[in-house]
C-alpha cells in the first residue's frame, strides 16, 4: 500500500455552519415577507401543513428588490466563521476538495463565498446547491430545484456522488461532513466523519442517536482536528484497527480489497436507510445500518 494519504473531500453545509446567520432569513425579514410571516411559514412547515417547497417558493417569491440591493443587507448582518479562511486554506495546501452543498441557492451562496473569500479563493469550491431565477428588476425570484426530491436537493445523494467521482479514478476518498442542523443529517450519514456545531440540533441528534461525530466551535476547532483524522485513517487503511470516530455506516467503502474494486450501490428498499452494497466480486448487505450509527 502506498505511503501517500488517501483523498479527502469535504461537504460542508452553508447556513449556520461556514455563515452563523441564515442568508435566506436575512433576505426575507428585512425584504420580503418578514420575520412574522417566516415564522408562521415554517410553523405550517413543521406541522406538515405545506411541503418545504411550497414555503420555500413563497417566502422567495415574497422578494421585490434586485440581486445587488439585497446583497447589500446580507452583507450588514452575515458573520463568517472567523476560522473558515483559515480551514479552506489549509484544504487547499492539502489537496483536500471542500465542497459547500445546501438546500439555498447558488447565485446568493457563490456571491457570499467571493465576497468573504475573494473571487480566486472561492473559484476552489463547489457550490452543489438549487438554483435560482431572479431577475435584474428583482421582481421575481424563483427557485430553480436540483432534483424531484421533497427538499429540491438530495444532499445524501450529491455526497454519494462525490464519492463515487474520486472512485471511478481509482482511489475510494475519506469522506468528511460539516453541518449544524438536522436537515444535514442524510447527508451526514453518508461522511466516514461527522462534524457537528456544539450546541445546535445536529449535535443533539446525534447525541439522542448515538452517531459519531466530532463536535466544533468554529472551522479552527476542525482545522485542529483534520491532521489527526488524517493519520489515524491512513493507520486503519494500513490494517490497524478503526479509530471510533469514523461512522460504521459509511465505513462499508472501507472494506474494499483493491484500489480498483470499486463498489456500485443499489437501493435494496424506498427506505434511504438501508442500503445494499453490490462489490465486484460478492454481494453484501448492511442489514440494520441504523442500528450501527
Amino acid at each position: 500500500m502506498s505511503d501517500a494519504p488517501r483523498k479527502i473531500v469535504c461537504f460542508s453545509d452553508f447556513d449556520g455552519t461556514i455563515f452563523y446567520q441564515d442568508t435566506g432569513h436575512i433576505l426575507f425579514d428585512n425584504l420580503g415577507c418578514g420575520e412574522e410571516r417566516r415564522q408562521k411559514l415554517d410553523q405550517q412547515l413543521k406541522s406538515g401543513e405545506r411541503s418545504f417547497r411550497e414555503v420555500s417558493e413563497e417566502m422567495w417569491g415574497s422578494l421585490r428588490i434586485p440581486f445587488e440591493d439585497g446583497f447589500e443587507v446580507m452583507k450588514k448582518e452575515l458573520e463568517i466563521d472567523p476560522g473558515f479562511k483559515d480551514f479552506h486554506q489549509f484544504c487547499l495546501d492539502n489537496g483536500i476538495d471542500f465542497n459547500v452543498i445546501s438546500a439555498g441557492l447558488r447565485p446568493i451562496l457563490s456571491k457570499v463565498l467571493a465576497t468573504y473569500l475573494g473571487p480566486d479563493e472561492a473559484s476552489h469550491i463547489d457550490v452543489i446547491s438549487n438554483d435560482a431565477q431572479i431577475k435584474n428588476d428583482g421582481s421575481q425570484w424563483k427557485p430553480v430545484w436540483r432534483d424531484s426530491t421533497e427538499l429540491g436537493h438530495d444532499k445524501a445523494l450529491s455526497v454519494k456522488e462525490g464519492r463515487q467521482q474520486v472512485a471511478d479514478e481509482g482511489e475510494i476518498p475519506l469522506i468528511v461532513f460539516i453541518g449544524d442542523g438536522v436537515s444535514d443529517l442524510p447527508a451526514a450519514r453518508e461522511a466516514d466523519v461527522l462534524f457537528a456545531r456544539k450546541g445546535l440540533r445536529l449535535e443533539e441528534y446525534c447525541i439522542e442517536n448515538k452517531i459519531p461525530y466530532i463536535p466544533f466551535n468554529s472551522f479552527f476547532d476542525i482545522r485542529k482536528q483534520f491532521e489527526t483524522i488524517m493519520k489515524e485513517d491512513k493507520e486503519q487503511t494500513g490494517g490497524k484497527g478503526k479509530p471510533a470516530r469514523f461512522n460504521p455506516r459509511a465505513n462499508m467503502w472501507r472494506k474494499v480489497s483493491s484500489r480498483q474494486a470499486v463498489p456500485k450501490f443499489v437501493a435494496a428498499t424506498p427506505s434511504n436507510e438501508e442500503k445494499m452494497f453490490l462489490w465486484p466480486d460478492n454481494f453484501s448487505e448492511m442489514k440494520n445500518p441504523a442500528s450501527a450509527n
